[in-house]
């Protein structure tokens, strides 16, 4: 009783009343809510009597506590906050488990010395939506009529939550005529939480096949959208336009499998098409190719597809099968006679300019084989190679030069060590010749046989002077040649003799050298002297000396030579 009188006459006689500035605060509905008082700028040892009240937004106001310095908290009867209040030690108002009734001014008074305070603090309550969803999904939307493709919705919110739809991330306007929105808001009468709710109603055109919707909620609590999954629907519009692929796209050969598929624009696809294919039209259900199986040029011209039921709407293709075939008028083993004349000849029938190329033994050639006169050394296997678009044909023969067998060369020469002579046969032909010497000897050797030439080497050590023979023969003819062989003792004295006479011609050589040089010699001397003669007398006739002494001089020098000459 003491206290209440003492804080009423402090109430009515204050008279320096101040009133603090409205402060606001955010709470979150079903947590607890803290209200400062004086934004917690207060002495709770300072402060004698603290109290605190609210004012509706009607105006009504009540009280809530009262705390006096050194006693406990006295609550009011009010059944909205009786247990779910209390006081904390810095003098703030905490609140549990938030309600939407707790939008209100709270007041904190304090009573300090002779001075009383008020501060008011706005207190607002907030509750984050539900992650929307979207229900009442349509399965198929038409081309161009207003269909209600969903609703997206988002529950317990406060304040109300907006919603956006998304075509592909894009925002949908309403434009009332290709999109329409319905939005609602509904209260929960018990907790005064509000669900939002929006519809969409949407005339979908071609290119909506497979677009993805969605929406998003947007909400003051939220420091981010919330975003539905993306649903999707049908759009059935009928088909207007066909076409016709073929596979492979580039050129076709012969032997390719070439497959035909039919597309058509419409929603859904058919489920068949009608193949026409050289004439005739051929079905099929549940598929959109048809495969034609190892084309020839035959397959070659045009390819429709169409509609089952509607021929008239088709698509068509020109199909191109290309070719390339060779045929050589010379084929397989080829015999010729060495000298003969020979080319190859080789039909192309192609369905372009096809590239030839030719070998031989692999080793490649710059043109068609063709030869005025054969030689044995152009036997072999020659191949053709055509090739265009990816086509290759190859063709090939052998040709082999024939000729009798004949001796192209017969030599003799000492063994490396000088003991021993070699003997060498060469031999040409075709078939191979056969090689008989008319004499045994040893170590007998035959080189390859080559280009119709075969080298046939025997080692003998000869006694006395004789004459081998050397026969070679095959199918078509023989030859034989003879050699002269004579003995080692022989031959060396030939050669020391054959050196002896070098000698003596070297030195007659020699002797008629110098005998050349020694009257080239003379002559140049007399020559010499002639040329001297002849000056001397031109300067003499050039200067006016006298003939007379001229003459003398000369016939002096005419005495001197004859004398020279005599001895």
């Amino acid at each position: 009783m003491h206290v209440a009188v003492l804080f009423a006459g402090v109430l009515h006689a204050a008279l320096l009343n101040q009133v603090s500035g409205l402060h606001t605060i955010v709470g979150q509905y079903g947590e607890a809510i803290e209200v400062p008082c004086n934004k917690g700028n207060v002495r709770p040892e300072e402060v004698f009597i603290a109290k605190w009240k609210y004012t509706n937004a009607d105006g009504s106001t009540g009280d809530l506590l009262v705390k006096s310095q050194g006693m406990n908290t006295t609550l009011s009867d009010n059944a909205d906050y009786h247990s779910r209040i209390s006081l904390t030690r810095d003098l703030s108002l905490r609140i549990s488990q938030a309600k939407l009734v707790d939008q209100k001014i709270f007041t904190c008074m304090v009573v300090i010395g002779a001075d009383i305070f008020e501060h008011p603090v706005q207190v607002t309550v907030q509750k984050a939506p539900s992650v929307p969803t979207i229900t009442n999904q349509a399965i198929e939307a038409e081309i161009g009529k207003l269909t209600t493709l969903g609703e997206c919705s988002t529950q317990n919110a406060y304040p109300a939550a907006n919603i956006t739809w998304y075509k592909n991330g894009v925002p949908l306007t309403a434009d009332q005529t290709a999109v329409k929105l319905t939005a609602a808001v509904h209260e929960d009468r018990a907790t005064g939480l509000l669900s939002t709710s929006s519809k969409l109603e949407y005339a979908a055109v071609k290119g909506d096949l497979n677009a993805k919707f969605t929406c998003a909620i947007h909400h003051k609590s939220l420091t981010s959208d919330l975003l539905s999954g993306p649903v999707t629907f049908i759009i059935n519009y009928p088909t207007e336009n066909i076409s016709l692929l073929v596979t492979p796209a580039g050129t076709i050969k012969e032997g390719d499998n070439v497959t035909l598929k039919c597309k058509a624009d419409g929603n859904p696809p058919p489920t068949g098409y009608s193949f026409h294919i050289k004439g005739k039209k051929v079905t099929v259900e549940k598929s959109d190719t048809y495969t034609l199986m190892d084309v020839t040029r035959a397959s070659s011209g045009e390819y429709k597809c169409s509609l089952v039921g509607n021929d008239t709407m088709a698509a068509s293709r020109n199909i191109v099968v290309t070719y390339l075939d060779i045929a050589l008028v010379t084929r397989g083993k080829v015999q010729k006679y060495v000298g003969d004349r020979f080319e190859a000849a080789m039909l192309v029938s192609a369905s372009g300019e096809a590239q030839i190329s030719w070998s031989k033994n692999n080793a490649k050639l710059n043109g068609a084989p063709r030869f005025d006169k054969l030689k044995y050394s152009d036997s072999g296997v020659y191949e053709c190679v055509a090739t265009m678009a990816g086509l290759v044909k190859k063709a090939s023969f052998e040709l082999a030069v024939q000729g009798p067998a004949e001796i192209s060369r017969l030599t003799k020469r000492r063994s490396d060590d000088g003991m021993l002579k070699v003997l060498s046969c060469e031999a040409l032909g075709s078939p191979k010749p056969t090689v008989q010497w008319s004499i045994n000897g040893t170590n007998a050797t035959e080189s390859a046989f080559v280009e119709g030439k075969v080298i046939h080497r025997i080692t003998i050590s000869p006694t006395v002077n004789l004459t081998v023979n050397c026969t070679v023969t095959n199918s078509l003819g023989q030859d034989t040649q003879s050699i002269a062989v004579s003995t080692l003792f022989d031959e060396v004295t030939m050669d020391k003799q054959a050196e002896q006479a070098e000698s003596s011609r070297e030195q007659t050589r020699l002797v008629v050298g110098v005998m050349v040089g020694l009257l080239l010699a003379a002559v140049a001397v007399g020559l010499t002297y002639w040329l001297y003669l002849k000056k001397t007398r031109e300067g003499s006739w050039k200067t006016g000396e006298k003939e007379d002494g001229t003459l003398e001089e000369s016939k002096k020098l005419e005495v001197k030579q004859n004398q020279k000459a005599e001895v």
